[in-house]
């Protein structure tokens, strides 16, 4: 390697991030430097269409004017303050929060990530039941937290690290109506799902199981936990995907999309849930802070007035209309969360669509291509992934 060959490689940012953070991450093989809208442009100048959000984080895409002009706002007035003072941006925040979940959710409880939400969504369960046994379902994903991953399938086989867990767990098998009513009985705390399973490939559960998770939890006095961490904030094509099941749980979680871009998250909690939540029972630092329930508030109030749930519900019908092409043999999901079920490993098919500038993600399900494009997707945008999934020829 040259002289010039060699610095350049040293200013190179995966080569500085690989020599001074923890290894860690998978990282796809281009360099952002500046988004706006659906489209990333990259330090050698490619402009790549993202149908993966950030992970779901990028709700109303990229540069969007209003949450940026939130943003820079709040940060002028007020960059930070604790939840030792009362703030309007933040009284407003829950308001417009709870206004548009589930009619039984009244509470917000604000804090900075989705396993965070769902770690305290546990522990609420917990201290309002006295029960030590929570149910998840099986191939499902919640964090990487202590009691967050401990309800992830397959998490203590492969990377917990923990050498306990802080309570009883046991696995519904998805879809198994009759498990449901085998294993919810009155040793159990609360059940946690997940309405669309995000990493299982975007795998939707039916809504005869949804029901009965709520029917069992009602009558053995356990809770339903709704993980909407990546299902909710209008990428089901309603606010939260437990609305289009017409399900209400007692406590639901949000992060990810909540604030387009700024770290946060909620747990939403009915107000029988709260009764045993007092002043010392839960808190967060940052939780709250003022910058990301600005952020918060201006997601809401863009996804109504750009009325962006019918256009995730419009974008939704034209994937499933055009897009079972090439490889893609079905697709599974709901709204903006889909999965691409596809003839081969979808690796090899995501590889393929970023060639063509088009960024997707894979799963846990090695045969599921995950879609989690912003909420602002447009109906060109769909036409080209459909076009590019058409030029790779189907599996013989």
């Amino acid at each position: 390697m040259n002289e010039s060959a060699f610095q350049k490689a040293l200013s190179d940012p995966r080569v500085r991030e690989a020599a001074s953070t923890l290894p860690v991450y998978a990282q796809f093989p281009f360099i952002p430097v500046r988004a706006a809208g659906c489209d990333i442009i990259t330090e050698d100048g490619r402009q790549i269409l993202d149908l993966y959000g950030g992970h779901a984080v990028a709700a109303l895409g990229y540069a969007h004017p209003r949450l940026v002009g939130a943003i820079q706002d709040q940060a002028q007035r007020l960059l930070f303050q604790s939840n030792a003072v009362a703030l309007e941006i933040r009284a407003e925040a829950a308001e417009h929060l709870v206004a548009v979940a589930p009619d039984n959710l009244t509470r917000a409880f604000f804090v900075n990530s989705g396993a965070e939400a769902n770690e305290n969504a546990l522990r609420m369960a917990i201290l309002a039941t006295g029960r030590k046994k929570i149910l998840a379902i099986t191939q499902g994903f919640h964090g990487r937290t202590a009691a967050a991953a401990a309800v992830t399938w397959n998490a203590r086989e492969n990377w917990y690290g923990f050498p306990y867990t802080p309570f009883d767990v046991d696995f519904i098998p998805r879809n198994d109506v009759d498990a449901v009513h085998e294993m919810v009985n009155a040793d159990v705390a609360a059940v946690i799902f997940e309405p669309v399973q995000g990493v299982a490939g975007a795998f939707d559960l039916s809504m005869e199981f949804v029901e009965a998770l709520r029917q069992a939890t009602r009558a053995c006095g356990a809770l339903l936990i709704a993980d909407e961490v990546q299902s909710g904030m209008g990428r089901s094509g309603r606010f939260f995907a437990v609305q289009a099941l017409d399900v209400e749980p007692d406590l639901l979680t949000s992060a990810k999309g909540l604030a387009g871009g700024i770290p946060c998250g909620a747990v939403l909690a009915s107000e029988d849930a709260s009764m045993t939540v007092s002043q010392g029972s839960l808190g967060s630092t940052f939780g709250g802070g003022p910058v990301a329930v600005a952020a918060i508030l201006a997601v809401i109030q863009t996804i109504r007035e750009e009325d962006l749930l019918a256009n995730v519900r419009r974008r939704e019908a034209q994937i499933r209309e055009h897009c079972v092409v090439g490889p893609v043999r079905s697709i599974q999901g709901m709204g903006l969360l889909l999965g691409l079920v596809c003839d081969r490993p979808a690796k090899e098919v995501q590889s393929a669509l970023l060639e063509h500038d088009i960024l997707t993600g894979t799963s846990s399900d090695p045969d599921v291509l995950r879609l989690l494009p912003p909420l602002v997707l447009q109906s060109a945008h769909v036409a080209r992934l459909a076009d590019t999934l058409a030029t790779i020829a189907p599996a013989a």
